[in-house]
């Protein structure tokens, strides 16, 4: 199961997001959220959460229009301007019950690679992180210890000891799911934390000891689209239309390559 969190603004991409949901602006000729749901469907997952807010509706028919036939649940999150990520993951406890499930940030653009190795991972709880990022104030960072089991994680975490940045993709164990849930649901039951991003229910996991381990894709391609600089980078970096494609041909498309390479 994926899900998907779409209900912010976007404001920061402004004037680009005025007339359109962020999710839904074209990177390399496809909208940011079906190259998502078609890297998803290439990995076998097939059943979608789209929790939303800011155009809504407009998602809607979009996601519904594209993609007939998939199993899809919205989740409306009515609080959308005065919450964050943290109340918006929460809001798909219902739809997500005790399934493992795949969290993405819809903002994210990604080689269908990264979503591959997150899947055939035995590993029960990962955060797929980058090593070779500048880390800041914005990133989420990741502690990790020699087994790339999770320490720490948060915005606030020390970047001089961060193994590298989590880049909103995590997968969540069937177990630890409803944990997480509640994790969220108590925390939000205080006003004061409705701004808090979901890394901070996964920090607080750690601390009571769930284990979550951390997936380096260093090298793969992504990137996280804020601002008007990021919109341009996910473009130059991703040139061309999205295509469902199946584990076969993935491999067959990588020997070519790989065969490219070697040629003397």
């Amino acid at each position: 199961m994926a899900v998907i969190l779409a209900a912010g603004v976007g404001s920061r991409l402004s004037p680009l997001t005025d007339t359109s949901a962020k999710c839904l602006l074209s990177v390399g000729g496809s909208a940011i959220l079906e190259r998502m749901i078609r890297n998803c469907l290439s990995c076998g997952l097939s059943q979608f959460v789209l929790v939303l807010g800011h155009r809504a509706d407009e998602i809607k028919q979009f996601v519904d229009k594209t993609f007939r036939g998939i199993r899809v649940t919205y989740v409306i999150n009515d609080r959308y301007r005065d919450t964050n990520t943290g109340y918006s993951l929460m809001l798909a406890s219902a739809a997500v019950g005790t399934a493992e499930f795949v969290k993405f940030d819809a903002d994210v653009v990604f080689d269908v690679k990264i979503l591959r190795e997150l899947v055939d991972s035995r590993k029960a709880n990962v955060l797929c992180i980058d090593r070779n990022i500048a880390l800041a104030d914005e990133e989420v960072k990741v502690i990790t210890d020699d087994e790339m089991r999770v320490l720490e994680v948060g915005k606030s975490v020390d970047a001089a000891l961060a193994a590298g940045e989590s880049i909103g993709i995590e997968k969540i164990s069937s177990k630890t799911g409803p944990l997480l849930f509640a994790q969220l649901s108590e925390t939000m039951e205080s006003h004061d934390n409705v701004q808090e991003y979901y890394e901070a229910a996964y920090a607080r996991l750690v601390t009571q000891g769930v284990v979550f381990e951390a997936l380096d894709i260093t090298g793969l391609d992504w990137t996280e689209i804020d601002t008007a600089e990021d919109f341009a980078a996910a473009n130059a970096m991703f040139r061309s239309p999205v295509t469902t494609i199946s584990r076969g041909q993935q491999r067959a498309t990588d020997e070519t390559t790989k065969k490219v390479v070697t040629l003397p």
